[in-house]
């Protein structure tokens, strides 16, 4: 199933890069999203973060009543005008779900537009689609918690 999602900050890409992988801020994106525990390092210009959650009622049966969140982000580095691309591997621990995305930092909007492209996969026969379907809307959320946080974090 493609993703797609779409964030603006009133800040030039450096600053949203240097935001962006900034440990504390990842921390703060963490708690954001109400995850039971989770970690987040950064080395470099690659990010990991991984977070606990409780597993929604329609798939705790299957999966047990947590899932764990693993996110790992590569950073390119910038070009002459600002741009930087990332390759994202989202993966959930002990489970067939995935998602491969690139996400884009670029000038524009009110400072920096961050754009992610992408395709989650549940890798589950004859259940897999309406699985990836139900799991999309969290994947979305999760990322537009960067947003919120973001707004926060640059505002201070």
């Amino acid at each position: 199933m493609d993703i797609s999602a779409r964030l603006e900050f009133s800040a030039p890409p450096a600053d949203v890069y240097a935001m962006m992988t900034d440990r504390a801020y990842l921390e703060e994106v963490c708690v954001a999203s109400e995850s039971l525990s989770f970690d987040a390092s950064v080395d470099g210009n690659v990010t990991h973060t991984s977070r606990t959650f409780p597993a929604p009622a329609n798939v705790a049966r299957f999966t047990g009543p947590t899932l764990t969140v693993k996110d790992d982000t590569t950073w390119s580095a910038a070009a002459a005008d600002g741009l930087r691309t990332a390759d994202v591997r989202l993966t959930v621990l002990g489970q067939p779900v995935k998602m491969s995305a690139t996400m884009r930092l670029t000038p524009g909007g009110q400072g920096s537009v961050v754009v992610l492209d992408g395709e989650l996969k549940v890798a589950i026969p004859l259940i897999g689609k309406k699985m990836e379907q139900a799991s999309a809307p969290a994947v979305l959320a999760g990322f537009r918690t960067q947003q919120q946080v973001g707004d926060a974090w640059l505002s201070r």
